[in-house]
């Protein structure tokens, strides 16, 4: 995917291996601020191995920029890509910790979700987040997204099974326009 550049202060794109030391330094830097939340690719192997899964059809990774420098600030993906009738996805996400509050997450991610909408022609993406992680139920909530439901052990993170909130958006209730004002806020 070419970079898509309609934010005022990030723009997206596909990860590259050239991003490699720049990404493993910004999730080591992060590693407190990440954890129990997310365990993301901390090493040449792993993010190797994160490369090429994006390159499977069910899974589509976006490195999240700074607009004035092009610095990586976080990443989303969206995962187990279903077309045909179905046409959803599951997202992930996280943001750098020198970057996170900053509103870059509110626009990369709704950027992410004009692309899915509209390019990919995705009907519905599902954001599925621990029920402690308060900034990531602030984001979609942000962005309009809707409790649909809890699910004890959902997910291991960290060697450990966690409970996750299901939270989903449908296409015809994105506003492009929200993940825009509310990262001016």
């Amino acid at each position: 995917m070419d970079a898509l550049q309609t934010g005022r202060i990030t723009f997206i794109r596909s990860p590259r291996a050239d991003d490699a030391a720049e990404w493993i330094e910004l999730v080591r830097a992060s590693r407190r601020f990440h954890a129990p939340w997310i365990s993301a690719a901390s090493t040449p192997e792993a993010f190797e191995a994160f490369l090429r899964r994006n390159e499977a059809a069910e899974f589509e990774a976006f490195v999240i920029c700074r607009r004035h420098d092009g610095a990586i600030v976080g990443s989303t993906n969206l995962s187990q890509i279903f077309m045909g009738p179905f046409r959803s996805a599951y997202m992930g996400y996280w943001a750098g910790a020198p970057y996170a509050g900053q509103g870059y997450m509110t626009e990369g991610v709704g950027l992410v979700l004009t692309h899915a909408f509209r390019a990919m022609g995705l009907h519905r993406v599902e954001a599925n987040l621990q029920p402690e992680n308060a900034a990531s139920r602030a984001l979609v909530q942000r962005l309009g997204f809707t409790q649909e439901g809890y699910s004890p052990r959902y997910l291991k993170i960290a060697g450990r099974w966690r409970d996750h909130e299901r939270w989903a958006i449908l296409s015809e209730n994105w506003r492009p326009s929200r993940a825009r004002r509310a990262s001016a806020k």
